[in-house]
């Protein structure tokens, strides 16, 4: 497998926006269309939402989309995009580490060069991968990487606040003790998903000095707060693509309901914005 000077050079460029400031801002995008949008608004990079890559095809959360449909869809983003693409991969689509490290060829060969890596699977019953199993994972995709000449970036994402097995103090002590673990094992960059609390993100970027990626939605701190707590990256998840939907729900009830156009014109993209959303070449 050959990996372009091209995709090595934004892997190097993605990796250094971790450890630079500013705050590296990652919108999620769940088809060509939005993340072409993203880039085109200046975002620096892009994300994707496996939440919203799977609902677009008729699939819910969880691994339930092929793996094969979504390194399509990864390889027909990063065709359009001249910025870093980075996907969330959930658990790796794999009970042995030999599949996850199939899952994470295929996406770097898609186009990619990052991934979203999650410490829990509905796989086990018990919801958490045990932290020094998932230590193995994280070297192992740091060795393929390397193997590859790509400096891949791995955000390894830390479910502590998903499981619901803990609370307080002790779940806040295992969300550290993990991401601790995680970085000695090859992560550029640790995400505690679900974590709100201001008092808790600024702990544990006091307590993980490395990168450390939160989570936004509303109701959190802005992102210059989160910036100034010494938060590195910030991704929205799903929510960005409800916020599309919503839209799209609007115009919806009123035409059902009024059979006007008010929130259509309110909400639509301009003509000529539409028009550039393709590949420049495919125009």
């Amino acid at each position: 497998m050959l990996v372009s000077h091209e995709q090595k050079e934004r892997a190097e460029q993605f990796r250094r926006w971790h450890v630079e400031p500013p705050l590296l801002v990652l919108p999620n995008a769940w088809d060509v269309a939005s993340a072409r949008l993203f880039e085109q608004k200046g975002f620096r990079a892009v994300a994707t939402t496996s939440s919203g890559v799977a609902a677009a095809y008729g699939y819910a959360d969880g691994e339930h989309i092929p793996r094969e449909l979504l390194c399509e869809t990864v390889e027909r983003i990063t065709r359009v995009l001249s910025c870093p693409l980075t996907v969330d991969i959930e658990a790796g689509y794999g009970d042995s580490l030999d599949e996850i490290l199939q899952t994470v060829q295929a996406i770097v060969q898609a186009g990619a060069v990052g991934i979203n890596f999650e410490d829990s699977s509905k796989r086990l019953a018990v919801g958490l991968v045990d932290p020094q199993v998932q230590q193995e994972r994280i070297r192992a995709i740091r060795e393929l990487g390397r193997s590859l000449g790509l400096h891949l970036v791995i955000n390894a994402r830390v479910d502590t606040y998903v499981s619901g097995t803990m609370t307080g103090e002790e779940r806040f002590e295992e969300t550290v003790r993990r991401a601790r673990l995680y970085y000695e094992a090859g992560a550029d960059s640790v995400y505690p998903i679900l974590m709100r609390d201001p008092g808790e993100i600024a702990h544990i970027v006091k307590d993980c000095p490395f990168p450390v990626n939160i989570l936004a939605s509303p109701g959190m701190p802005s992102l210059s707060a989160l910036e100034a707590m010494g938060v590195a990256r910030v991704s929205f998840g799903g929510e960005l693509m409800k916020v599309a939907l919503g839209s799209l729900a609007r115009v919806s009830e009123e035409l059902i309901q009024q059979g006007t156009y008010e929130q259509m014109s309110l909400h639509m993209l301009p003509n000529e914005q539409f028009k550039k959303l393709p590949y420049p070449k495919d125009v």
